[in-house]
């Protein structure tokens, strides 16, 4: 005869939790260590409780060092992205790059800032930018 199912949601009653936490970081230890040995994988474990207590695992030397390699590995990997597909990615970064500047210019022209380059047309269209904004906020100070 099996166990039940278990199921998966957070545990209410504090000690129950704490002892559920207890076994399965026991057992998950265990296995982290069967894994290691059994199979030659360099393993690394970090686990932190509720109240922030650290219990970690390391097959070789420690976690940190298993980290460093974790993290050399991750960034230095080349990802192999097709031609064409690199050029679509350039392209999209430089739209949103001109379009990251030209918010940003945006902004600097309703802080009042650059505005000698304008056109008398593009004043009065920050103005009723202004304006509008205004008059939302009024709004929305008289509602609440």
């Amino acid at each position: 005869m099996g166990r039940g199912k278990v199921v998966l949601e957070r545990i209410e009653n504090k000690i129950n939790r704490q002892v559920t936490f207890s076994k399965r970081r026991n057992g998950l230890l265990k296995k982290s260590y069967e894994l290691s040995v059994l199979c030659d994988a360099e393993v690394a474990l970090i686990i932190f409780s509720s109240r922030g207590k650290l219990s970690e695992f390391a097959s070789n030397i420690s976690v940190p060092t298993t980290l460093e390699k974790y993290w050399q590995h991750r960034y230095s990997s080349p990802v192999d992205i097709p031609l064409d597909e690199t050029q679509t990615l350039y392209q999209e970064v430089l739209r949103l790059k001109a379009k990251y500047e030209s918010l940003q210019r945006s902004q600097r022209h309703l802080l009042g800032e650059e505005l000698e380059s304008l056109t008398v047309k593009e004043l009065y269209k920050i103005e009723k930018q202004l304006d509008r904004a205004l008059s939302q906020a009024r709004q929305k100070k008289v509602v609440d």
